[in-house]
């Protein structure tokens, strides 16, 4: 067999390779230009960047606020100002002598009366200064008796013996004598009258320092603090380092003020009789009616500010001494329905969208228009009749791409 017979019994692989790799016939993207394949690609990219942000939009950048009441009287205030409640009648109580507290019949918060005893000293020396005070007063009636009796004696012999001398039966000397002795017997009953009216003083005076060991309640208050305890030695100087000043200390509820510090620059401001409301830090969803009772007449040159006294109208038994307070002083009286909250949100946060008032609520990262209607402007602030309710995180400034969905980020 030839070279030429064994050639031909060779099988022909091209067109079976061609045919697996798929090489046979040219392919669509092998056909099309290269410039149109990328332009092909790019258009592919943005459609799915649209679609992508269509499921999963942008987030905004916003500024929340929240719905809160706010009340009326906030468009009429002139200025605030903070300060404290304090007693204007206010007492320590305490002892003029020096002596141990044996008994203790009030704690804090103890209401008390005028004249109640809240607490004794003790008392045994001052008992027997007042016994022995006591003797010596009887002792001194006593001798005031004696010079009664003398002085009559006396009387009746010299009105005896100047008969007689008129009739010239008695010497002169013997005359003399009588004379003398009723003239003692005068001395003697008028200088224990004077003694029994020093003996009366000091009864008083042991009588008063009985009294001192006796302590009483200055007028109708409530006991604030309790500085001493039974066994504590009460001194009127405090100078031992055990001893007390004073025991308790007494305050009248009913005189509470609101003591409050103004600049000077706006003192003018203020006027005595002014309405005013007061705000406590203990009940923040409440106002209490309130005037201005005095503008003290000096400033605090540290401070450049003036005191300022306000008064409430009508005392609430909450209220308790020490409590820090504002002060809003107002243009002008409130109307009765101006003492109740509105709500409201600020002005920045309702804008118009397609022709009706909207706010933007926040709620969990997205942002959902919610129709409001308004009613008057409060200050910076203004009434919603209705929208969202009170507490509620609504957007401040919103932009004008923002609507119904939109992703937003809080800003910090």
């Amino acid at each position: 067999m030839t070279d030429s017979d064994l050639n031909a019994l060779k099988i022909d692989k091209t067109n079976w390779q061609a045919s697996a790799s798929g090489a046979a016939k040219p392919g669509l993207w092998r056909r099309l230009p290269r410039k149109v394949g990328w332009a092909v690609i790019a258009l592919a990219l943005v459609i799915c960047a649209v679609a992508l942000r269509q499921i999963f939009p942008a987030s905004v950048d916003v500024e929340t606020t929240s719905v809160s009441q706010v009340y009326p009287s906030q468009g009429v205030t002139l200025l605030n100002s903070s300060g404290y409640i304090t007693a204007q009648r206010k007492a320590s109580v305490a002892s003029r002598t020096t002596a141990r507290l044996i008994w203790l019949g009030v704690e804090e918060g103890s209401l008390v009366r005028e004249g109640q005893i809240i607490a004794r000293l003790e008392r045994d020396d001052v008992l027997a200064a007042r016994d022995r005070t006591g003797a010596t007063l009887k002792a001194s009636q006593a001798e005031i008796d004696r010079a009664r009796f003398e002085l009559t004696d006396a009387t009746q012999n010299y009105e005896r013996l100047k008969r007689l001398l008129d009739e010239k039966i008695i010497a002169q000397a013997d005359f003399d004598v009588a004379e003398a002795r009723f003239k003692k017997a005068q001395a003697g009953l008028a200088g224990s009258t004077w003694t029994a009216g020093a003996s009366r003083a000091a009864m008083r005076e042991s009588q008063a320092a009985l009294e001192y060991t006796q302590l009483r309640a200055p007028f109708d208050g409530v006991v604030l603090t309790k500085n001493a305890d039974i066994g504590d030695i009460v001194t009127p100087l405090g100078a031992a380092a055990s001893a007390k000043a004073s025991v308790v200390t007494v305050a009248d509820l009913s005189s509470l003020l609101v003591e409050t510090d103004v600049s000077e620059s706006n003192v003018g401001k203020v006027k005595v009789g002014a309405p005013c409301e007061i705000m406590l830090d203990a009940f923040p969803g409440e106002r209490f009616p309130a005037q201005v009772h005095m503008i003290v007449p000096t400033a605090d040159r540290t401070k450049a500010s003036v005191l300022v006294k306000v008064k409430f109208r009508k005392l609430d038994p909450r209220v308790l001494p020490e409590m820090s307070a504002k002060v809003a002083f107002l243009q002008r009286e409130l109307a009765p329905e101006e003492f109740t909250p509105r709500l409201a949100v600020p002005a920045g946060a309702v804008v118009e969208r397609g022709g009706r008032k909207v706010v933007f609520q926040v709620e969990e990262q997205r942002v959902q228009a919610i129709a409001v209607e308004t009613g008057a402007q409060i200050a910076d602030f203004l009434e919603l009749i209705s929208g969202p309710k009170a507490g509620a995180r609504v957007v401040l400034h919103p932009a004008e791409p923002l609507k119904s969905g939109s992703r937003v980020t809080v800003r910090k």
